[in-house]
C-alpha cells in the first residue's frame, strides 16, 4: 500500500528568542526573563521620555513631531523586514540601500516618461499622470525583487559569500541608477497627484506611507512566526546542512528571501519617491547600515536562526529618536551614529553571551 509523501518538517527550531520557561523558576528569573525580551520597547520609551523631559515644551512631544518621525523611520522599517529574514538565514544584504535607490530611479523616470513629454513634465505638466504613476510603482517593486532575486541566484549558484555578492551588487546598483538619472536627480519632480495624494496624504490621521509600513509589517511577523516559510528560515538559519537532509530546498529558499529584501527595498523606493519627489544616490549611501543596525539592535542574531520582525522595526526607530531629539536639542547629530555604532557591538556581543549560556 503506497504512503503519500509528508512535508519534511523541522521539529527542533523556532524562530522565537528563548524556550519557554520552566515553572518552577523563581520570580527574580521571570522578571529578568521579561525584561532580557521587552527590555528594547523599555529603552525606546525611556529615550522618548527623556527627550520629551528634556526639550523645550511643544517641540517633541507633538503629534506633528511624532508622526514626522514614524514618516521617516517607515522607509527603514521596510529594509529591516526584509533584512531579518536574510540575516535570520545567517546572511546578510549591503545592497539595499542601492537597490531602493535604483529601483527609485527606474520607477521615477518611467513615470515621469508616461506622464507627458519631457517639457511638459519639466514646466509642471503631467497630463498622463493617471497612468504613470501605477506603472512607475509596479517598475520600482520589480526592479527590487529582480535585483534581490539577482543576490540569491548568483550567492546559491556560485557559492559566494553573501557579503561579497551583496557588495559587488551594491555597487553596481548605484552604478546604473546614476548611469539612468546622469549621476544627479530625475529631471523632474515625480507627478504631484502621487506625492500629494499619497506622500502627504493621511487616513485617520497618519500618512499613508506609514499605514504601508504597518501593514507590511503585520504580514511580515505572520509569515515570520507561524507561516513554513518562516520555519524554513529559521531552519536554514540554525543549521544548513541538517536543513538539507529533511528535504527542503535550501538554495531555492534562500533565493527566494533574498528576493523578498530586493521587493521590500522596491517597496521603500516607493515610499522614498512619494515623500521626498525625487531622489539621489547620496541620499541611501548610508541605508544598508541603517537596516542592518534595526535587525541587530532588534536583537536579530548575526549568525542565523533566531529572530523577530517586531522588534527589528523596534530597533528601526531608536536611531531616528535620537537623531530627531538631538537635532531638536542642538546637539550635533554626529554623536547618533556613535551611539548606534556602540549599540550594534553591545548587541552582537549579548548575542555571543546569549549563545554560549544555551550551549552549556
Amino acid at each position: 500500500m503506497a504512503v503519500a509523501p509528508q512535508e519534511p518538517q523541522v521539529e527542533t527550531v523556532t524562530n522565537g528568542y528563548e524556550p519557554p520557561l520552566p515553572t518552577e523558576q523563581s520570580r527574580g528569573q521571570r522578571v529578568l526573563y521579561f525584561l532580557s525580551r521587552s527590555w528594547l520597547f523599555v529603552f525606546l520609551l525611556l529615550l522618548v521620555l527623556y527627550f520629551w523631559l528634556s526639550t523645550p515644551q511643544g517641540t517633541f512631544m507633538t503629534w506633528s513631531n511624532l508622526s514626522q518621525i514614524a514618516l521617516t523611520t517607515s522607509e527603514v522599517v521596510l529594509l529591516a523586514i526584509g533584512q531579518t529574514f536574510v540575516i535570520v538565514t545567517a546572511g546578510i544584504d549591503l545592497s539595499v540601500g542601492a537597490v531602493l535607490f535604483f529601483s527609485g530611479v527606474a520607477g521615477g523616470e518611467v513615470m515621469l516618461a508616461l506622464s507627458g513629454s519631457s517639457q511638459q513634465t519639466i514646466n509642471g505638466s503631467y497630463p498622463h499622470a493617471g497612468v504613470a504613476v501605477p506603472v512607475g510603482i509596479v517598475v520600482c517593486i520589480l526592479s527590487g525583487a529582480a535585483w534581490g532575486t539577482f543576490n540569491g541566484f548568483i550567492i546559491t549558484r556560485l557559492r559566494l559569500p553573501p557579503i561579497i555578492v551583496t557588495l559587488g551588487t551594491m555597487a553596481m546598483a548605484f552604478g546604473f541608477g546614476d548611469l539612468i538619472d546622469g549621476g544627479s536627480y530625475l529631471p523632474a519632480p515625480v507627478p504631484p497627484r502621487f506625492t500629494a495624494g499619497f506622500g502627504s496624504g493621511k487616513f485617520l490621521g497618519i500618512y499613508y506611507p506609514i499605514w504601508v509600513a504597518v501593514i507590511i509589517l503585520g504580514i511580515a511577523h505572520l509569515v515570520f512566526q507561524h507561516a513554513r516559510f518562516g520555519r524554513y528560515t529559521c531552519a536554514i538559519g540554525s543549521n544548513d546542512e541538517g536543513t538539507r537532509r529533511t528535504g527542503i530546498a535550501v538554495d531555492r529558499h534562500i533565493v527566494k528571501v533574498y528576493g523578498l529584501c530586493g521587493l521590500c527595498a522596491g517597496v521603500a523606493a516607493v515610499l522614498d519617491l512619494a515623500i521626498f519627489t525625487n531622489t539621489t544616490s547620496v541620499a541611501h549611501q548610508t541605508d544598508n547600515l541603517s537596516a542592518i543596525s534595526a535587525v541587530v539592535i532588534g536583537g536579530t542574531s548575526v549568525f542565523g536562526g533566531v529572530g523577530s520582525i517586531l522588534l527589528s522595526a523596534v530597533g528601526a526607530f531608536i536611531p531616528t529618536v535620537l537623531q530627531n531629539g538631538l537635532v531638536i536639542k542642538d546637539v550635533q547629530p554626529f554623536w547618533q551614529e556613535v551611539v548606534v555604532g556602540a549599540t550594534i557591538i553591545i548587541a552582537v556581543f549579548l548575542d555571543q553571551v546569549r549563545r554560549r549560556r544555551m550551549n552549556r
